[in-house]
Order: structure tokens, then C-alpha cells, then sequence
């Protein structure tokens, strides 16, 4: 237990990097990419913005801890994957904005109640059967797609090619995502089958919700004092 704890930590801290290093927000670099790129730039920025996220990818990893088979993997990205699509693309076209520290602080509790309920978090406290795990994830991508949304309405999109500009980032947001899902999906599938693995299940789970408590009061902190 205390090896596969003292190895989470690095792969957290990878995690989180992005935090400290503001990767997560608007560049005017990133601006500058897609005022001069086309469509193209879109996609890159959308995949960088992906590859980047470190609360969508903590998420994401809690719910493949979760899961046992590739199918199964594919099918509750997917899901995943329509749900923040439809948010991504609906919000941005309509022109919805929400504080982006607030969706933040929402996507934060999505992390921390994936590495909850991963845990019987659920049966152990509440004594209740934990919610339906699909629908959960269509809903937490919804979630996250607004998030995606209220970065992408951060960015100056002029007026032209509206609506394909949104798709190519959402593109490009795919692109980022499958990436970045590669390696993580190769690193736990590969360690199920060590007898390692239940140690390192448990220190990893505690530490998405100490990930997910922790951002969660850096996003409020933010809204709070840091307009």
C-alpha cells in the first residue's frame, strides 16, 4: 500500500501540473494561433485544451478505474463524449455563459465523486446504491462540455464560420481526448492484472478525491477573490 501510494503521487502531480503552470486557461498565444489558422487552429487548440485538462482527465480516469473491458470503455466514453458535445457546441452557438471558476468548482466535484463512488463511497456511508454509472457520466459530461463552452466563448471567434469553428474545436477536443486516454487507459488496464493493483486502486481513488476537494476550493477561490 505505501509503495503504490508514495507511486501515485507523481502520476497526481503530472496531473495537476497544468494547475500551477495556468495551462488550463486563455493564452494569448492560443489567441493568436487562431486568428492567423483557419479551421486547423481550432482543432489544435481544441486538442491542446484536451491533452491539458486535468480536471476532464482525472474524471475520465476515475471512470475507467471503474470499468473492466475495452468495450465497455468505449461505450462509456461515448457517452461521455456526446454529452459534452451537446453542451460544447448548444452553449457556445447560443451564446450561454456561466463563471468559468463556478463550472470549474462543479467539474472539481465531478472528480471527487467519481473517486467516491469508485471507493463504495455510496454503500459505505449512505447505505444506498450508488447512482446509475452511464447516466452519471452523460450528465458530468454535460457539465463538462459547458465548461469547454464558457473557454471557448473566452476566445475572440470574430464572425465568420461561426458554427464550423465550434465543431472543429469540439473536433479537436475528440482528438485531444483519445490521446490523452491512450496512455492512461494502457497504464491502469496493464496494472489490473499485477497484485498490486488493488493497493494502488484504493491510493488512487483517495487521492482523486483529495485532487477533487482541493480544485474544487482553488475554483472558489477564484470566484471569490479573484475578479
Amino acid at each position: 500500500m505505501k509503495r503504490s501510494l508514495l507511486l501515485i503521487v507523481p502520476i497526481l502531480a503530472a496531473f495537476l501540473a497544468p494547475l500551477w503552470l495556468h495551462a488550463h486557461g486563455v493564452s494569448p498565444g492560443d489567441q493568436a494561433i487562431l486568428n492567423n489558422g483557419g479551421l486547423l487552429s481550432y482543432i489544435w487548440v481544441g486538442a491542446k485544451h484536451m491533452v491539458t485538462g486535468y480536471d476532464h482527465l482525472l474524471f475520465l480516469a476515475g471512470v475507467i478505474f471503474y470499468l473492466s473491458g475495452f468495450k465497455d470503455i468505449i461505450r462509456f466514453i461515448t457517452v461521455f463524449t456526446i454529452g459534452h458535445s451537446i453542451t460544447l457546441t448548444g452553449a457556445t452557438y447560443l451564446g450561454i455563459q456561466a463563471d468559468e471558476h463556478l463550472i470549474d468548482a462543479v467539474i472539481a466535484l465531478s472528480v471527487l465523486y467519481k473517486g467516491f463512488e469508485n471507493l463504495g463511497g455510496f454503500e459505505k456511508w449512505f447505505k444506498v446504491k450508488s447512482p446509475n454509472l452511464l447516466f452519471m457520466v452523460f450528465l458530468f459530461g454535460l457539465i463538462h462540455g459547458f465548461g469547454l463552452s464558457t473557454r471557448l466563448q473566452s476566445f475572440d471567434l470574430g464572425a465568420g464560420q461561426f458554427l464550423l469553428k465550434i465543431i472543429s474545436f469540439n473536433v479537436g477536443v475528440e482528438l485531444g481526448q483519445v490521446a490523452a486516454l491512450i496512455p492512461i487507459v494502457f497504464f491502469i488496464t496493464q496494472w489490473q492484472s499485477k497484485k498490486s493493483y488493488r493497493a494502488f486502486y484504493k491510493a488512487a481513488n483517495v487521492y482523486l478525491i483529495i485532487a477533487g476537494i482541493f480544485l474544487f476550493l482553488f475554483q472558489m477561490n477564484g470566484y471569490f477573490f479573484g475578479h
